[in-house]
């Protein structure tokens, strides 16, 4: 199967500058491509990773992968998708941005320096800064036409709107941008852009300008932007966006997310997110649509997930945390593993001495303490009727005292009452 095959199967190909061209050049040999991001925050989101898991199949088959950083263009802001202007961003933050990022894609693509096709990161600020806005306009502006720029659907979208309309700025975005493409053409022979389907215009205009600037044949292609059965925006949850950095996404609710993902969608991105095989996603399929309500494909996806972002132990520690949130033991938990229950449950906090003095802590008041009860009446009750736990051991002595041999690493204490009212007492 070739790259283009596989792209295919997995429903990833939304349009492409000549087909059969590419498909020819394809297989004559290696070629180098680029998919590009602004780095508008200090992290990536899952809705980055379409076109960054899209470079590292066409790694895994050969090509060697060039990941862009808009350190120039992210300064200005792309219109497309945009119903109104992005806030402007300073250098130092922009800078700040990509040295976070760079981070992330060390577990996306591979930049060992032992493989002939090793991955790029580059920053287009780097080309760009040092260009005039006189030179660009003379040597760049005058091979575009305003008439194609205004086709455009992102300029088309955002000139009817009245009120907002589009700045100058973000108009000569696609400017920018086709001429990174051009860039990366004269300085790494890059001869493909890939890219979100929402990229086309700015993709043709960087053909367009290779062809024109170079007497270049290079090409373009995008992929699908990922959207739910449901009708939600993928890569959102109630808490906001999926982020690839664990302290603002923890690795629980990442893997969470995609625990939880639509019957009709998980097959879907199993294709779209994994790199497992035909074969492998077949058999799933058939397990999903036999029982269902065993969740196979949906654990095998968050673990592939998972595993590509965090690594194999934090996605084990997930699974973990996981279990316990449904009365699973903590024998053997990491420490890493019960932060994540931590993190996802109410939390207070307990000075340590108290734990020592003649007094302690009844389990009774914990339970007040913690919020799982909303009176000591209530705290009674539930140990009675045995609906008390601590470190999901059901406990149901009335005089139950909290001591040092339930805190686990030196820092948590966790309570439960009833099925699935959690939360933790934080050593301090």
């Amino acid at each position: 199967m070739t790259i283009l095959e596989d792209l295919q199967w997995r429903g990833l190909v939304n349009d492409c500058t000549a087909a059969e061209e590419l498909t020819k050049r394809l297989e004559e040999g290696p070629i180098s491509l680029y998919a590009g991001f602004d780095p508008t925050a200090d992290s990536l989101h899952v809705g980055n990773l379409v076109p960054l898991i899209g470079l590292r199949r066409f790694q895994n088959y050969g090509h060697k992968p060039i990941a862009l950083a808009g350190g120039a263009t992210g300064s200005i802001g792309d219109p497309s998708g945009k119903k109104s202007e992005r806030q402007l961003l300073t250098k130092e933050v922009l800078d700040h941005n990509i040295s976070k990022v760079r981070v992330q894609l060390t577990r996306l693509l591979d930049f060992s320096e032992e493989i002939e096709n090793t991955a790029m990161l580059v920053d287009n600020a780097s080309w760009m800064s040092k260009i005039s806005f006189l030179d660009f306009l003379r040597d760049v502006g005058k091979y575009i036409t305003v008439n194609s720029m205004v086709s455009k659907e992102s300029v088309k979208a955002r000139m009817g709107d009245e009120k907002s309309g589009i700045s100058f700025t973000e108009f000569s975005y696609m400017l920018l941008q086709g001429y990174d493409f051009y860039h990366l053409n004269q300085a790494e022979n890059c001869e493909l852009q890939i890219g979100g389907s929402d990229q086309w215009g700015n993709i043709t205009v960087g053909t367009e300008l290779t062809r024109k600037m170079a007497s270049k044949t290079v090409y373009g292609l995008t992929l699908p932007l990922i959207t739910n059965s449901d009708g939600s925006k993928f890569g959102k949850s109630e808490k906001g966006a999926i982020w690839l950095d664990p302290s603002k996404t923890s690795v629980y609710r990442f893997y969470q997310y995609f625990v939880n993902v639509d019957d009709r969608d998980v097959i879907r991105y199993l294709k779209f997110f994994t790199f497992l095989s035909q074969e492998k996603i077949a058999e799933l399929e058939s397990q999903h649509q036999e029982n269902p309500g065993q969740r196979q494909a949906h654990h095998a996806l968050a673990t592939e997930m998972t595993n590509l972002i965090h690594g194999e132990q934090a996605t084990q520690d997930a699974i973990t945390a996981s279990k316990i949130l449904f009365g699973g033991g903590l024998e053997g938990i990491t420490e890493n593993a019960l932060a994540n229950v931590a993190g996802e449950i109410p939390t207070a906090t307990l000075p340590a001495d108290r734990l020592n003095s003649e007094e302690g802590l009844l389990l009774l008041d914990a339970l007040v303490d913690t919020g799982l009860t909303n009176s000591r009446g209530e705290a009674k009750k539930a140990v009675k009727e045995g609906g008390a736990y601590v470190n999901n051991n059901r406990v149901q002595e009335m005089g139950y005292k909290l001591s040092e041999a339930d805190v686990h690493y030196g820092k948590y204490i966790l309570l439960r009452r009833g099925k699935k009212n959690y939360a933790a007492l934080i050593v301090e």
